[in-house]
């Protein structure tokens, strides 16, 4: 009697081992695959273009130029110049999805409160440009952007990059290749692999091959910054931003936008935004001034 019981408590201990390995293997399985399919629609889940512009600059009353810019790299971009009354040129490098006709009322807020000019143009695969978006794309397309604005005889102190969110990686690139006077940043990440922690925890970075690594490179960047970020951001989470304003140059200005989420940073913002914008502009144009003397 024993020595059965002692043989059924062994085969039913191996029987439990085999089932244990056979679930771990069935996850391990799964994690594998998972991660590879995330790898493989790794583009998909960054950029998010659409082709029809919704609106154009006339129906938010704006006075707009039609652009047509050729990146280094031969693929046309197209986007619209939008006529403020100051001197000084926005240059806009929206985020990852829709396209730049779906900015125009954010656009038309920019023209009202702070008198600049807007230059709006879409990313390789977004609206009317060609090609497909990528990450060494979109920065070809944020230099060719800004070689427009200064082939008009713009000069660099009156330009200021902004970049929300995927945007402010092309404007983060485009401040270390191109000098200007100021720059923003919105709701903007430390790096693809940073935020793909927060959202895809289980996915190792090194698989991860858009980096877009704005931590490191704003350490490099010498322009004057203010960095706005939604207290609320489920996105982006604010210690991203908070972080950003450790690296950036001085003088440089941190607003935290309460009870802002990732997309409505303008709408619920207020007088305190309008006001963060428009101070820093002003600081970011008196250390221009003063660097001429």
């Amino acid at each position: 009697m024993t020595s059965t019981h002692h043989f059924t408590l062994v085969v039913t201990s191996r029987d439990m081992l085999g089932t244990a390995l056979s679930i771990a293997g069935l996850l391990a399985f799964s994690w594998l695959a998972l991660v590879a399919l995330l790898a493989l629609q790794e583009r998909r889940l960054i950029f998010f273009p659409s082709r029809t512009l919704a609106a154009a600059p006339a129906d938010y009353g704006l006075r707009a130029e039609e652009l047509s810019i050729t990146a280094a790299d031969g693929v046309t971009l197209h986007g619209w110049w939008i006529e403020g009354p100051g001197d000084r040129v926005l240059i806009w490098y929206h985020g990852n999805a829709g396209n730049i006709g779906d900015r125009l009322h954010n656009a038309r807020w920019f023209v009202d409160r702070l008198g600049v000019d807007v230059v709006l143009v879409d990313y390789r695969g977004y609206g009317r440009s060609r090609g497909t978006p990528d990450e060494d794309g979109v920065y070809l397309d944020g230099l060719a952007i800004y070689d427009a604005v200064a082939a008009r005889s713009v000069r660099a102190e009156d330009i200021v990059l902004f970049g929300r969110s995927l945007g402010g990686a092309v404007a983060i690139e485009t401040a270390l290749r191109r000098p200007a006077g100021a720059l923003v940043l919105e709701s903007v990440f430390l790096s693809v692999p940073a935020l793909a922690r927060e959202h895809y925890w289980f996915v190792p970075s090194a698989v991860i091959r858009t980096r877009m690594d704005n931590e490191s490179k704003l350490r490099r960047v010498q322009t004057p910054t203010l960095v706005l970020h939604g207290d609320r951001d489920g996105i982006v989470p604010l210690a991203h931003g908070r972080r950003l304003f450790e690296l950036a140059a001085r003088p440089a200005r941190l607003h935290v936008i309460a009870g802002a989420g990732h997309n409505d940073t303008y709408l619920v913002g207020g007088e305190p935004y309008a006001g963060a914008w428009a101070a820093f502009l002003r600081e970011s144009r008196r250390v221009d001034d003063s660097s001429t003397l």
